[in-house]
């Protein structure tokens, strides 16, 4: 069971990375984070689990999720992004050419740190039988927003052309 938990996380990673990579999706996520504080990771396992397993998670799937990972994300996700964010615009010396490496680990660091995030996910996905058939983009928006709605808390944000740009990311991907 280890061994496929391992490769279950490998599998959600590569794919986590390769439909950020497509273009719009991290903008689309970066604003989900930003306008309506949705952990990324959560987004993108919720659509790795439907589009790769066909597992729709729940409501309560995503409460569970959120709670096995938020003081990862809390004490270790969040101040490594301030960081880096910070080193964009200051203090002295910051920015310029000498902080820039600096600003290049402190990247890799937090990179580092949402691959364990996506670890520690993967581990507290839920196993049940999957949907039946392929999942559709009406389905996937639906956990899409179920996770955006967990993260905004009545913030009355409206970010469905973000969501849908992850959705067709990943319908496309799923073909």
């Amino acid at each position: 069971m280890a061994s496929a938990r391992s490769e279950l996380e490998a599998d959600s990673w590569a794919f986590a990375l390769a439909i950020y990579a497509k273009p719009g999706v991290a903008e689309a996520c970066l604003t989900l984070q930003n306008e309506a504080g949705v952990d990324v990771m959560i987004l993108l396992i919720a659509t790795f689990a439907a589009i790769k397993h066909r597992l729709l998670l729940t409501a309560e799937d995503i409460r569970v999720l959120d709670e096995a990972c938020r003081p990862w994300r809390e004490q270790i996700v969040r101040p490594l992004r301030a960081i880096r964010s910070g080193l964009k615009t200051g203090p002295q010396p910051a920015p310029n050419n000498a902080t820039e490496p600096f600003r290049s680990q402190v990247k890799a660091l937090e990179l580092a740190a949402e691959r364990l995030e996506n670890q520690l996910l993967t581990e507290c996905l839920p196993l049940r039988a999957p949907a039946q058939g392929t999942v559709t983009p009406e389905q996937l928006q639906t956990v899409l927003k179920s996770v955006v709605a967990h993260f905004a808390k009545g913030r009355g944000v409206q970010l469905s052309s973000a969501i849908g740009t992850i959705v067709e990311a990943a319908i496309q991907d799923a073909c």
